[in-house]
This record gives structure tokens, C-alpha cells and sequence, in this order.
């Protein structure tokens, strides 16, 4: 539904009237505006179109409460930036007129907003606003970020009322058994993945691939490659907006780590690529038997060395480690191997447009934002210090996990990966200490909160026998 391309030239007040003047020919009544917390949920509101008109003038305010409290709108005990001490004020927000899209099972346009600070500047907390740093630092250097992610996802034939109901046990997902890749599945449900498919389209989040993956119900998504900002807003609007496409038609979708000790995880994967000003993969080098650049072996190595430290923002939940776990087709360290789906990193060789680097260590609960501002960074460094890597992995990934250094390794629960965080120098220098300690103090308050609680195996091992 973007129109920016008949716009170019006119002024700010001429592209409001045209966009005004456009939403009342189709009868639109209300926008729709998005912005994603730490947690990678998204916050947001309708407003009408006099507001509407507003904030493409000046800066919207919100709550700053997002800052304060957890996915489950909990109150945090600590932290510096808000809390009862502060009165909870607005922050800021900007609208990004270059985000438009139609929402139309909403009849709606839907707008991606940008926390800032309230004299405009950015916001130290904004996911969004880390990522856009990173990327400005790579463009500074002449240099393009391309990325895709991957999800995986159980469909279940559930409501958001009937998971409450039955305790989040005995779930019916969408289909029975195993069928990963199965054409029988999408045949079956060919309706349904077609449909959705063309949803994704529709709100301007291609698919580049829909298949089934191992277990009940499980869909695998793959979004179509973008620039780098573009890549990281689909994603995250792709969580959001297919659990909605699905709890409109009783059906729900879930992207936990691991919803079941049963299945494998879900993961988010991440493929990146940078390209020089002329447009050349710099990852590619004709000459190498498998095409890695020497930039490559340096973006690889800095990614083994920096995404220990920076694991709690690709795995930000205390569900995120069940998934991270020994013979669960996940890493448990930074390893890295060509073509090698059992390594942390995976080289993918091709040619100068298909060389890329596969990020296999996030999982589908992480903030799509931070995910790709931690593999960013990790690669920066390993750019800027020309990092040498180990010898890649030839086979079994998992199996060597143990002989790399401790420093490879990753943490095996959030508490430690959110210490280890916050300790990283490297990740202060990335991102800012504001953000550091907020978001280390968010993943403590993540754990302790896990810790507060008796789950089900707890009462079921120790109830009645010790």
C-alpha cells in the first residue's frame, strides 16, 4: 500500500494531505502503530486520523512503563531508567512513514514506531534503535547488511482460552507425528498453508519457503531476504501478526524455545551476508575452494569469540535453555563448520550473491532485533581485529563441542548468560552501558521469577515421597 514512490520531492505537509486524502478515499477511520519492547513484544494502539496526522508531524508519547515491566506486565524490583521512582512519564516515539502497510483482515494501515528520547535523540533501550547503530556503523564503513530468519513454530487446534483450561497440557496441534519436509502434510493442509502464505504477502512479510519440520504441527517459515533494518521489522511483525492470523481462525501458534520436552526445539535462524558499496559480497572469494574471504573467516571468528558473551540476546528466556541442550539439534558453543547443520555457525558457500553466514544459535523466542544487533557486533569485532577462526567442524558439531576453549562456550542457564552479559566489555562498547545493565537487570528478574515458582515436575518428583 506504500505510496512513497509517488511522493518523491514533495514536502513533508504535501505528503500528509496525500496520505490523508488516500485513507479517506478507501474509508480508512484508524491507524494502527507498533513498537517492540525488550522482551520482542510489540506494544501499540489504533489512533484516529487526527492523531494520525500528529505524529507524522511531531513525536508521539508512551508510557515508559514498557521499560519497566515484563512480558507479563510484572513490575521489575530493580533498575535505574524507570519505576515507581520516576512516576512512570511518557517516553518518546517516532513514526516511520516508510513502514506503511495494509492490515486487511483490519482494514487497517499499520505503522512501525521507534522509541526515542523526548529531545528526539535516540533511545538507549529502543531494540530497534541498537540494531539501526549497528547498521549505521556498517554503512559508515561502506558496508551493506543483507538478512533472513528462519522460525519454526507448533500449530495447535487451540484457543488462548482452552491452553488456560487444560494447564497448557494435552494440546492438539494441527496435525499428528513426525512429517518433517512431508508433501503429504502440505497437500493435506494445502488450503491452510496456502492462505497463510498469502497472508505474509499481503502485510508485506514474504515468504520465501513454508514446509513442515519434525514434530505435531510444526511449521517452518522462511522469510525472504532483506536489507538489514527491513529483515529485522518483518521478522518481528511476522511473530506478532501469524499469532494473530491464527488465534482469528481458533487456531493458535507458539513460539516458546522448547513448549515440550517431547519435541525439538524451535529455532530462529539467521542468515547474513554484507556486500561492499558496488554491491560485491565481500564473504566470497572465487579463489577459495569454499568461497570463504578472508573478511569471512574474521566475521566467523568474531562471532565464535562474542556470542557467549552476548547469548542472553539471542536467548532470552529461562525457556530458551532447554533448547540449548546437548543431542536436541542445537549448540551448546560457538562452533562453526561449511555447510554443517550441527554448528553454532554454519558458512553456506555459493557465489557472490549466496554466499552467507548462518546464525544457528538463537531460538524462535528471541527479539528478531537483538538477535541480529548480537551476530552484528560479534562480527564488527571480528572485522575491526581481524580475528582468525579455528578450524571448521567436519561432521558431528556436537561431538567437539567440548574440545573448544571455555570462552567458546555458552552458558547453560539465563542468569549466568545474563552475568556474563553484563560483565562483557565488548557488549558495553556495542551497546551502550544503559542498555547492558537494563537489559541484564530484565533477564536476572527473568530467572528469579522462574525460581519463585513450583512447576508441575517439582510437585510431581518430591510430593509425596521425600
Amino acid at each position: 500500500m506504500n505510496d512513497s514512490q509517488n511522493t518523491v520531492g514533495a514536502t513533508p505537509e504535501q505528503r500528509l494531505q496525500e496520505t490523508l486524502a488516500r485513507y479517506q478515499e478507501l474509508g480508512v477511520r484508524q491507524v494502527k502503530l507498533g513498537l517492540t519492547d525488550i522482551d520482542g513484544v510489540i506494544r501499540g494502539k489504533y489512533v484516529g486520523l487526527t492523531k494520525f496526522a500528529s505524529l507524522l508531524t511531531k513525536q508521539g508519547g508512551f508510557c515508559d512503563c514498557v521499560f519497566g515491566w515484563d512480558m507479563d506486565d510484572q513490575l521489575y524490583d530493580g533498575g535505574d531508567y524507570t519505576g515507581w521512582h520516576s512516576g512512570f512519564p511518557d517516553t518518546g516515539f517516532r513514526l516511520l512513514v516508510e513502514t506503511e502497510r495494509w492490515l486487511a483482515e483490519e482494514e487497517c494501515p499499520y505503522f512501525i514506531a521507534e522509541f526515542v528520547e523526548r529531545d528526539g535523540s535516540d533511545h538507549p533501550l529502543c531494540p530497534r534503535t541498537r540494531l539501526r547503530n549497528l547498521l549505521e556503523r556498517f554503512a559508515a564503513q561502506g558496508l551493506r547488511v543483507r538478512a533472513g530468519f528462519e522460525y519454526e513454530f507448533f500449530v495447535f487446534n487451540e484457543t488462548p482460552h482452552s491452553i488456560r483450561d487444560k494447564g497448557y497440557r494435552d494440546l492438539t496441534p494441527i496435525s499428528p507425528g513426525n512429517f518433517g519436509y512431508s508433501v503429504l502434510r502440505t497437500a493435506a493442509l494445502g488450503n491452510e498453508f496456502s492462505a497463510f502464505m498469502n497472508y505474509c504477502a499481503d502485510i508485506d512479510c514474504e515468504l520465501e519457503g513454508l514446509h513442515c519440520e519434525t514434530g505435531p504441527g510444526v511449521w517452518e517459515a522462511a522469510l525472504a531476504s532483506q536489507q538489514g533494518l527491513e529483515a529485522a521489522d518483518r521478522a518481528s511483525l511476522f511473530k506478532t501478526m501469524a499469532k494473530g492470523y491464527f488465534q482469528r481462525r481458533e487456531m493458535l501458534a507458539t513460539f516458546m524455545a522448547k513448549w515440550s520436552m517431547d519435541y525439538p526445539g524451535q529455532s530462529g535462524h539467521l542468515h547474513l551476508s554484507l556486500s561492499d558499496a558496488d554491491g560485491t559480497n565481500i564473504f566470497f572469494d572465487a579463489a577459495d575452494a569454499a568461497g570463504i574471504s578472508q573478511r569471512m573467516r574474521h566475521a566467523v571468528a568474531g562471532l565464535q569469540r562474542y556470542l557467549p558473551e552476548f547469548l542472553a540476546m539471542l536467548a532470552p528466556t529461562v525457556n530458551s535453555y532447554t533448547r540449548l541442550v546437548k543431542g536436541a539439534w542445537a549448540p551448546t558453543a560457538a562452533t562453526w563448520g561449511i555447510e554443517n547443520r550441527t554448528a553454532a555457525i554454519r558458512v553456506i558457500p555459493g557465489d557472490q550473491y549466496s554466499q552467507r553466514i548462518e546464525v544457528r544459535v538463537g531460538g524462535a523466542d528471541a527479539n528478531p532485533y537483538l538477535v541480529q544487533a548480537a551476530a552484528l557486533a560479534a562480527m564488527e569485532i571480528g572485522l575491526q581485529e581481524s580475528l582468525q577462526p579455528d578450524e571448521p567442524v567436519a561432521g558431528n558439531a556436537y561431538e567437539a563441542e567440548d574440545d573448544l576453549p571455555l570462552a567458546f562456550h555458552f552458558a547453560s542457564d539465563l542468569a549466568n548468560a545474563a552475568s556474563r552479559f553484563e560483565d562483557s566489555a565488548a557488549a558495553n562498547k556495542c551497546f551502550g552501558d544503559v542498555f547492558v545493565k537494563h537489559f541484564a537487570m530484565t533477564r536476572h528478574w527473568e530467572a528469579r521469577e522462574y525460581h519463585r515458582n513450583i512447576n508441575s515436575w517439582q510437585l510431581e518428583r518430591y510430593f509425596e515421597i521425600v
